[in-house]
């Protein structure tokens, strides 16, 4: 009986370690939201997702502020087909979160088709009750 009870107090403790608040939650929807509107850009999604000063920024270095960035994604060369995150990290404090994820993508760049395998740094911060993309950092995986 001592056993069980201690295997199921262990399982209990791993349950709760794991679990997301709900802020977490809600920046997972976030992050969610945010990986639909780059597959199929939507302008009032794109607009509304990110905050006036974002700072997005690409792994081969460039920057764009939030009207460079929805213009991008609605009329640029580069179009996403598929994206796929995991180990996804999601801290929270506050008005503000960092999320942490491995990017793996389909995409065209001008009609050429290219796989993407990137780490992406995300800083969230929540305005007017919403979670907005503030900053968004992509780099390449050391080694590959």
């Amino acid at each position: 009986m001592k056993k069980i009870l201690g295997i199921l107090t262990l399982f209990c403790a791993f349950n709760v370690a794991n679990a997301q608040t709900k802020q977490e939650i809600a920046v997972a929807a976030a992050v969610e939201t945010l990986n639909k509107g780059m597959l199929n850009p939507d302008k009032a999604l794109l607009e509304n997702i990110a905050s006036e000063g974002l700072s997005y920024g690409h792994s081969g270095g460039k920057i764009q502020n939030k009207a460079e960035f929805v213009e991008d994604l609605l009329h640029g060369i580069f179009d996403f087909l598929s994206i796929t995150t995991s180990n996804q990290k999601i801290t929270a404090s506050g008005k503000n979160a960092i999320v942490r994820h491995t990017f793996v993508a389909k995409a065209t760049n001008s009609g050429n088709p290219i796989d993407v395998n990137m780490e992406i740094l995300l800083v969230w911060r929540k305005e007017s009750g919403k979670w907005q993309l503030l900053a968004r950092q992509a780099f390449k995986i050391p080694g590959t």
